[in-house]
């Protein structure tokens, strides 16, 4: 299933926003920063990593339902989506 803007919404502001905070992290732990503050942040690029995989899975689902009721093959079915996700969390 290719990955169009509107498949995936705002899952790729999501995956930016995971990628500065990631390079926040990055940052504090080589500037010797606190242990607490480092890991804080590092919980929250886990939390905008899954939040942007869900969006990209719902919209995966919609486009496949949307799909079928257009007549169409969907290019994956929503248990290959659940599954592939649930595989690499």
């Amino acid at each position: 299933m290719e990955m169009s803007p509107e498949l995936v919404g705002d899952a790729l502001t999501r995956l930016r926003r995971a990628q500065g905070q990631l390079a926040g992290v990055i940052s504090m732990m080589e500037d010797g920063a606190d242990c607490k503050a480092a890991l804080t942040q590092l919980a929250a690029v886990s939390r905008a990593l899954d939040r942007a995989g869900f969006k990209i899975v719902a919209s995966g689902m919609r486009h496949c339902r949307q799909a079928r009721e257009d007549g169409e093959e969907p290019p994956m079915t929503e248990e290959e989506l659940e599954k592939l996700f649930l595989a690499l969390a």
